[in-house]
């Protein structure tokens, strides 16, 4: 066996040995497909949007901050009800008003503003890296499938083309999911991130 055909034998054994991991993370990514769906759903159901009450409270802290009373700001910051991060920044601003902490108030939105993107980099990942192991999985057992071919062996023939097109499917089920998911939870967190912005303004405008 000359030098190139060890090569190719390498390449054939590395390519090969890879599908039972490929085949392993692409369960493991139908399995986070289904988890995400299910924490969609809970999150569909939990989103609280008021602009109106939004609009209203922040009016009064406005009007507050002006007249340098923190303690009704403070008062008014802590009963906002709206979506999670919303409400949830809202109480962290409003603890660093009670410690006079105006400072923190736009690195707090800063902080903010990286949970968001890191929300939406789980399902991005989702979406990009599933497909691409979709296709390893299509294209790994082409190789035996192609051997057994040569051979006359259609139960491998079989086996190996029902591998290829079940993680081919399944790639592109847990992409699908990832991509929509982003798309809605991108709108949603662009909401958020406006109705963030909007309470730190008024408590930072004549400040």
């Amino acid at each position: 066996m000359d030098a190139t055909s060890s090569i190719f034998v390498i390449l054939y054994t590395v390519s090969t040995s890879l599908l039972y991991p490929v085949v392993l993370l692409i369960l493991m990514f139908v399995l986070w497909a289904l988890v995400s769906i299910g924490e969609f759903l809970s999150e569909y159901s939990k989103r609280h949007r008021d602009t109106m009450s939004l609009e209203n409270v922040c009016t009064q802290i406005r009007t507050e901050m002006n007249s340098q009373a923190t303690g009704g700001a403070v008062r008014h910051l802590r009963s906002i009800d709206q979506n999670h991060l919303v409400t949830s920044f809202a109480k962290e601003a409003a603890q660093c008003l009670e410690n006079n902490k105006f400072r923190e108030l736009e690195r707090l939105f800063g902080e903010y503003e990286v949970k968001l993107a890191a929300r939406l980099e789980k399902t991005r990942i989702m979406s990009t890296v599933a497909p691409m192991l979709g296709l390893m999985g299509t294209l790994i057992p082409m190789g035996p499938a192609l051997i057994g071919l040569s051979k006359g062996d259609v139960a491998a023939l079989a086996d190996n083309l029902i591998i290829a097109f079940s993680t081919t499917v399944l790639g592109l089920f847990v992409g699908s999911v990832g991509y929509v998911l982003t798309l809605i939870r991108r709108r949603w967190y662009q909401y958020d991130l406006e109705d963030i912005e909007y309470v730190l303004e008024s408590m930072l405008e004549d400040t």
